[in-house]
């Protein structure tokens, strides 16, 4: 996988140059992660604990794999995720299993939004949404960094201004 910064040429002859999203979405995830399972695993262990015995408090197992399995899906979940620009389109693959990837003309995109929550704001994060006429084909870059999720939708609100003027 490729990474170009914003700078660079977007493509390099015919390949396309791919970007990966920022490790900053994957610690806001994995911290989620650790908030929920971390508390449901001591809550697991204390009640049955104290309720039914130390033994129940064994309970607490389940939370904890399922936040190791989690751990490691998250991290391919985020590995999967990237996005390119090109001349007339913007490309974004994603999926482990099912690998997805949408293409967005630039001529139809209808709207460019960045949004930001809170924990994503705490994270320095933003995600760029982009909508088009066609609902199945809007499409989502969670996890950027805010300047870039900025200038992403800057650029692409420009080349859909004109690639629509000919429509």
């Amino acid at each position: 996988m490729e990474t170009g910064s914003p700078d660079n040429d977007r493509t390099a002859g015919d390949e396309t140059v791919w970007n990966a999203l920022p490790p900053g979405l994957l610690r806001m995830r994995r911290m989620l992660l650790v908030v929920w399972l971390g508390t449901a695993a001591v809550a697991a262990a204390t009640v049955p604990g104290a309720l039914a015995g130390p033994v129940w408090s064994a309970f607490a197992v389940l939370p904890l794999a399922l936040l190791a399995w989690g751990w490691v899906l998250l991290g391919r979940n985020w590995r999967s995720w990237r996005y390119a620009e090109r001349a007339d389109d913007l490309l974004i693959s994603r999926g482990v299993l099912w690998r997805e990837e949408t293409v967005v003309p630039y001529g139809r995109m209808q709207l460019v939004e960045v949004t930001s929550g809170p924990v994503e704001r705490h994270f320095r994060l933003a995600t760029v949404q982009l909508h088009t006429a066609a609902a199945a084909t809007d499409a989502t870059i969670p996890g950027l960094d805010p300047a870039e999720a900025e200038r992403l939708r800057d650029r692409l609100t420009e080349l859909g201004e004109a690639r629509s003027a000919g429509l």
